[in-house]
């Protein structure tokens, strides 16, 4: 982009400006931010859930485990759409837990009216658990229909028959 600058400030001496520093910055790689992007919302959704058993590098293929360690700037190979069939069950296996831990987190927070889901945790007011999963879905090549089928049945089964009518 060009800069115009007014004659006061060509003659100006210090330090170089934070935009010129900004635009001689490296591009990122916008896959490789986002591939970060779905790794540490699998970390945010184990820690808030206490899932057991779960190992997030699991989730990933040896190209999307190498990406993880490399400068965002880099252009790297991730995984393409051939999946292991294994990663993609292990995949589904971990978008179900969530989507389960959710409801009956939901459930347990409607139960106990004396504290609200939004007061014990104020920082996720507004976060929808089962369409974040579902949302994770497309990311990790896991049907987004399994993931909502899922998450209704859940919902009745937890006595929420009018939000699984929704």
């Amino acid at each position: 982009p060009v800069l115009d600058t007014e004659d006061a400030w060509v003659s100006v001496e210090g330090p170089v400006s934070i935009v010129e520093l900004a635009l001689e910055q490296k591009r990122i790689h916008y896959p490789l931010v986002e591939h970060q992007f779905v790794l540490c919302t699998v970390l945010y959704a184990i820690m808030r859930f206490s899932l057991k058993s779960v190992k997030p590098l699991s989730l990933f293929d040896s190209k999307g485990k190498n990406a993880f360690f490399k400068d965002l700037t880099s252009i790297q190979l991730l995984p393409s759409g051939d999946m292991d069939p294994n990663v993609l069950s292990i995949r589904q296996q971990f978008l179900l837990k969530v989507v389960s831990a959710a409801v009956q987190t939901l459930c347990s927070s409607q139960k106990a009216k004396e504290v609200s889901e939004e007061e014990l945790f104020p920082f996720e007011k507004g976060k929808n658990w089962p369409t974040l999963a579902a949302d994770l879905a497309q990311y990790l090549q896991v049907s987004e229909d399994l993931v909502k089928r899922h998450y209704v049945c859940e919902l009745y089964s937890y006595g929420m028959d009018h939000l699984g009518e929704e």
